[in-house]
């Protein structure tokens, strides 16, 4: 395919952004901040908060290298969004009906002790 706006190497750098993101403090934990986020009900409105909070900032803080990185940042949590939509209306990737099961962990998986190191995640990541 030959892409007319470089959307296979944008795609590309997307997927490294994300990546690094898990290996930054906010993903030490065995549960991270945005799991007990989405678990408790509230994952598309923190989500969807994100990107507009990213999207009103793009251009008007720091350097053009901010500002695109303020871009990939929208990309990210519209891709988590995109998640919390398929699975909760059981979409397959190819947008056809299916029982997809995430490997992500519930938040009735975690114990106390991970509620609270999640909750410090959340607080350094500020």
């Amino acid at each position: 395919m030959n892409y007319k706006f470089d959307e296979d190497l944008l795609i590309n750098e997307l997927k490294s952004y994300v990546d690094k993101t898990y290996n930054q403090h906010y993903a030490t934990d065995k549960f991270q901040a945005t799991d007990i986020i989405i678990d408790s009900g509230h994952g598309t409105g923190f989500c969807l908060g994100n990107v507009i909070k990213y999207a009103k900032r793009y251009g008007n803080k720091g350097t053009p290298a901010d500002a695109r990185k303020d871009i990939l940042k929208i990309l990210h949590y519209s891709l988590i969004q995109l998640h919390i939509h398929d699975q909760a209306n059981k979409v397959a990737n190819k947008g056809e009906p299916s029982s997809v099961v995430s490997n992500r962990r519930s938040i009735n998986d975690a114990k106390p002790e991970h509620w609270d190191a999640a909750a410090k995640a959340a607080l350094r990541a500020q």
